[in-house]
């Protein structure tokens, strides 16, 4: 009864939630969306991976960092908070860990160096929400400055390749942050910027009006073809039909590969260390 009364004319469109890394997962591969946002219980994880753990601890750093009083917001202090939250999850052994601390907190310190410590963000890994015609989009940004009269969205990258314009352009995720801190935080925003802190580069881009609603029809477009598989699973189809695999190299590191035939078959796993930069050049 209630979803007839949805489908009544003259009734509000339900509204798709969706966040940028469940638009991104269907849109790398359908059969992990459906792994990690359908499936219940959710199948089990592959292993922890280094990176993921190294990039964690660095945001988690420099969150703290920030809500330190003024006269504490220094350079040996960022180094104490990565110290504090490191993990060693998905290293190869000890001292590959206590190697990529040493260099992440050399990171870590060399930006802070850069940064005003007075010059108190807007917000910290805040919460942020908007709505489409179809869409009810929500995100959590790194840092949101404030430039002038304008609010700046800041997105940490710890990866081993350096960030592009054109990647801040493309990101739909620095889109859907924009259109959050907009309706969240009622002010003007159009500027997002990758913050790659092994090279200490900015890459950024200046959204307009035309460049945010083609991200949202792409993200409508996303939406639209979950909704059409989680359909036709509820009238009876097969799972894995309605939400098919898309193998390639990245079943390789994908979380859901243990329960995966399709990407077991595809390529052969990646060490859970592969994907920092120096172990893959010894690698290759």
């Amino acid at each position: 009864m209630e979803a007839a009364q949805l489908e009544m004319p003259g009734m509000p469109r339900r509204l798709f939630p969706a966040t940028p890394s469940k638009l991104a997962a269907f849109s790398d591969c359908p059969r992990r969306y459906r792994h990690a946002y359908v499936d219940r219980p959710t199948p089990a994880k592959g292993p922890a991976w280094a990176h993921n753990s190294m990039g964690s601890a660095v945001h988690a750093a420099l969150r703290s960092w920030w809500e330190l009083p003024l006269t504490r917001r220094t350079p040996g202090a960022a180094r104490q908070l990565l110290y504090g939250v490191w993990s060693t999850a998905g290293f190869r052994d000890a001292e590959q860990s206590e190697r990529w601390r040493a260099r992440a907190a050399g990171w870590l310190t060399d930006y802070v160096t850069g940064l005003d410590p007075a010059d108190e963000p807007v917000g910290t890994e805040r919460q942020v929400a908007a709505t489409t015609e179809r869409l009810a989009l929500s995100g959590r940004v790194d840092r949101i400055d404030q430039r002038g009269d304008e609010l700046v969205v800041v997105d940490y990258k710890t990866g081993r390749s350096v960030c592009t314009d054109d990647e801040a352009r493309g990101s739909p995720a620095l889109a859907a942050y924009v259109l959050g801190v907009r309706r969240t935080l009622r002010r003007p925003c159009n500027r997002v910027e990758l913050h790659h802190l092994p090279t200490g580069t900015v890459a950024a881009f200046e959204h307009t009006d035309r460049s945010l609603a083609n991200h949202v029809r792409r993200a409508e477009d996303v939406a639209a073809d979950i909704a059409a598989a989680t359909a036709a699973v509820d009238g009876g189809e097969d799972p894995d039909v309605a939400f098919p695999a898309a193998p390639g190299r990245q079943c390789g590191w994908c979380d859901f590969r243990p329960s995966c035939s399709v990407g077991q078959a595809a390529t052969p796993p990646r060490e859970s260390w592969s994907f920092l930069a120096e172990e893959t050049a010894a690698q290759g």
